[in-house]
């Protein structure tokens, strides 16, 4: 099957690679689709959201109920497309959304997510192995924080087409089935795992790329042949470069980003101790995206 993801088939590839950039969003804005009724999407509203996540993993929709902390609102959303079989965590509330607040009580301080901190590059549940990888997320904002708390924003499909224009070796260090290793320990919500070993990039039964990667500099190994430090060096580049095709969203009340497991940041944040606390519910799914 010609894939435009493995390396063999040139044409395949160039053929995406135009397909992927031509009349490619250049801000923010561009990803944002209103919708009145997130229990029931008119059709437009759906149209423009799938358009979105066809073209560049990833949609924001703004609702009008502004602050609500209705999680059916998240979950409507994330069946409308495809988005079924959640991944819980430890942490995460009976209902396996987690409510991504600061925290002051028991284990939650000692994981970043629960903390006021800014977060580096990654994608979600990077330390899952097999079959659990995160392909679906969507993440709903019920209170913004006073100061801070943006998130960068990157496709995955677009750093891939980005290192294979500087070299396509980058691409295969990076496909190597060994290439990343977060040790045995804890993951990101604070449950016991065995290792996880496995590729960045990988292309799905579907022929879907998936991204599996972290910036993180601790509780990491990686293969240390020179084509991998190479590579890494270069997606490190990229990622903290001016790059034209990285969106700086803020999801203010009412407003979600659903994605298939894009590249994303979080800024450090300050609440109001005033106001209600920042709150987002992160659901995070073992499918990926799917548009009818």
């Amino acid at each position: 099957m010609v894939n435009p993801f493995e390396l063999g088939d040139e044409l395949a590839y160039r053929q995406w690679r135009e397909q992927k950039l031509s009349a490619y969003p250049n801000r923010a804005e561009a990803l944002i689709v209103d919708i009145a009724d997130p229990f029931a999407l008119a059709p437009a509203e759906e149209a423009a959201i799938a358009a979105l996540l066809t073209k560049c993993n990833m949609a924001i929709y703004r609702t009008a109920q502004g602050v609500d902390p209705n999680k059916a609102i998240p979950r409507a959303i994330a069946e409308r497309f495809g988005l079924k079989r959640l991944d819980s965590n430890l942490l995460a509330d009976d209902d396996g959304l987690s409510s991504i607040t600061v925290s002051e009580q028991g284990d939650k301080p000692s994981y970043i997510p629960y903390t006021n901190r800014a977060i580096n590059w990654h994608c979600d549940g990077y330390y899952n192995t097999g079959t659990e990888q995160i392909r679906g997320m969507v993440l709903h904002c019920v209170q913004d924080a006073a100061h801070g708390g943006d998130n960068q924003l990157l496709d995955h499909e677009i750093i891939y087409l980005q290192l294979r224009d500087i070299d396509p070796a980058h691409i295969a260090a990076l496909m190597a089935d060994d290439v990343m290793t977060i040790p045995p320990g804890k993951d990101g919500d604070g449950k016991q795992r065995g290792p996880s070993v496995g590729p960045v990039f990988s292309v799905d039964h579907e022929g879907q790329l998936h991204m599996r990667y972290t910036a993180r500099k601790r509780n990491i190994e990686w293969k240390g042949d020179p084509a991998t430090r190479a590579a890494l060096a270069q997606l490190d580049t990229l990622l903290q470069a001016d790059n034209p095709y990285l969106f700086r969203a803020h999801l203010g009340p009412g407003m979600g980003l659903i994605c298939n497991n894009v590249l994303h940041t979080r800024d450090g944040f300050e609440d109001d101790p005033q106001a209600p606390r920042r709150l987002l519910y992160r659901a995070r799914y073992f499918d990926r995206t799917s548009c009818r």
